[in-house]
């Protein structure tokens, strides 16, 4: 008899939980319905014992890991990788973002979603959190989001990125230093959008009609706090609990987000945590992106609430925005999750540097030595960005969970010898070593390459839309090199002032 439904992934070396982090143990995986069926050894024989015939996949040399979940990302900048060197965030979001830009094309949404899928795909992530901002909104835009990622076969939660507080509102000095005629180009990640109400047609469109067997699932993404009025954040507090979704949102990325909260929120002691918290979204189902300025006594009450934290070490290096309390928030005992952020300022969908650079800046942050990060930043790539988007059959290799499976070479230089696989997946490999990936049970990336699409007829898609994109970021670099000396100004009095903690490493 055979099963055509069922995948035995026979001989590999599988990082279990509670197995060993430094060897793995040698297993068979008996895969069925796109769910792990069982573990263990000998399955083939015991299979054929059974008159039972299956597909195989051949592990050996191989380690197999739970696929990577980036819970932190943004498909809308994949374009942009490369454009900038240092740029700091509030820089950035004007030659990023975009409510800077005209209306792209359907073309360019399905081209640039596809192509940040398959760069997380290639680095063994099988799960994207996409907090994508499309500005001005187009239904149309949307569906082209869910298609893509439909027909690569990534698992995907999408959130649409929203706001109702105009960006100028929302960073300190800009309304003083900027002249009036400069105001309208001043923005943020999301900007309101009068023509529609978002949340009501998402709501109408999607959360009222889910579509069974599907691997794209939803979330709600208000942007940050600071823009988004107490209205918004209670409408989205209800809607996350009508529908058991989680939220996204950034907050306290850089300095100048951390002092707008001290200056716009006296009732709440300067604290945009103290606002969440009266305004009911503190819990298990809210997760804030970076984190970089949080207080102690902040950190508290996410631990006591039970609110995670995602961390995105690229973009915080990238954009100078600084070290987040990563230990502080560990032994406060808050779940962690990581994410690559946008490429235009990460500039790369590679889990491996994220759980590298993760590691490392606990390392710098205290001189007293401290707990083993290595096993803490793959637990972060893995089980915490689960627990960031409510599915406890991820991030694990173990019966009941999904397929969702990595197989790395062993033969890879990184690996040889083969010390400890935890410690080498997060300092030694740079991701040269994902051979094949799985997506409930499917194999989705064969030998390096997209098994799921023709991958060089979807490089020609991106290749078809470069040039439009690339006329358009011109003329925003231009207008943004003319906005440079009041950009500077009101960076230079954001530094100035104090908000009670420095999270960038100036060597005093």
């Amino acid at each position: 008899m055979t099963k055509t439904d069922t995948l035995l992934i026979e001989n590999g070396r599988a990082l279990l939980p509670g197995g060993d982090p430094h060897q793995g143990e040698r297993c068979d995986i008996l895969v069925q319905n796109g769910a792990i069926e069982k573990i263990g050894t000998g399955l083939a024989a015991t299979l054929a014992k059974d008159g039972i015939t299956v597909e195989t996949l051949d592990a050996t040399d191989r380690l197999i890991i739970p696929g990577f979940i980036n819970a932190h990302y943004h498909s809308h900048d994949t374009l942009a990788k490369g454009t900038m060197d240092e740029t700091p965030l509030e820089t950035w979001r004007l030659l990023a973002l975009p409510p800077q830009y005209p209306k792209r094309s359907r073309e360019e949404i399905r081209a640039r979603t596809l192509i940040g899928a398959l760069e997380c795909l290639r680095s063994g992530m099988t799960t994207v959190q996409d907090m994508v901002t499309l500005y001005p909104f187009d239904p149309e835009h949307f569906e082209a989001v869910v298609e893509a990622y439909e027909e690569i076969g990534v698992r995907a939660v999408v959130a649409l990125q929203y706001a109702d507080i105009r960006g100028i509102e929302t960073i300190p000095f800009w309304k003083e230093v900027f002249p009036a005629e400069y105001h309208p180009y001043l923005s943020t990640a999301a900007e309101p959008d009068k023509k529609i109400d978002q949340l009501a047609w998402f709501e109408e469109n999607y959360l009222k009609k889910p579509k069974a067997g599907s691997r794209v699932g939803w979330a709600l993404g208000p942007s940050a706090p600071e823009r988004c009025t107490r209205a918004l954040i209670e409408r989205t507090a209800a809607l996350a609990k009508t529908y058991g979704l989680p939220i996204f949102t950034h907050i306290y990325e850089s300095k100048g987000m951390a002092l707008q909260a001290r200056l716009e929120y006296p009732e709440h002691g300067g604290s945009l945590i103290r606002r969440l918290e009266q305004e009911g979204l503190l819990g298990p189902h809210l997760n804030l992106a970076h984190s970089v300025w949080l207080l102690q006594d902040e950190i508290e009450v996410l631990a006591r609430t039970g609110t995670n934290v995602v961390i995105n070490p690229l973009s915080n290096m990238k954009l100078k925005s600084g070290i987040p309390p990563i230990r502080a928030l560990q032994d406060a005992g808050v779940s962690l999750a990581l994410g690559c952020d946008n490429c235009s300022c990460s500039d790369a969908q590679n889990m491996f540097q994220a759980m590298k650079l993760f590691a490392l800046m606990v390392h710098v942050s205290d001189p007293d030595p401290g707990p083993d990060q290595a096993g803490r930043a793959l637990g972060a790539a893995t089980a915490g960005g689960a627990h960031a988007i409510g599915r406890d059959d991820l991030g694990r290799i173990a019966p009941g969970a999904r397929a969702d499976l990595v197989l790395i070479d062993l033969k890879d230089p990184s690996y040889v010898p083969l010390n400890s696989a935890t410690r080498q997946l997060v300092y030694t490999e740079g991701g040269r070593g994902v051979d094949t990936v799985l997506v409930d049970g499917r194999v989705v990336i064969r030998h390096g390459r997209l098994a799921t699409m023709d991958q060089d007829a979807l490089l020609d898609e991106v290749m078809a839309v470069v040039p439009k994109f690339r006329e358009d970021f011109a003329v925003i670099a231009a207008r943004v090199e003319t906005l440079k000396p009041w950009i500077a100004e009101a960076h230079k009095r954001i530094w100035a002032a104090d908000v009670g903690a420095n999270r960038l490493f100036t060597g005093v």
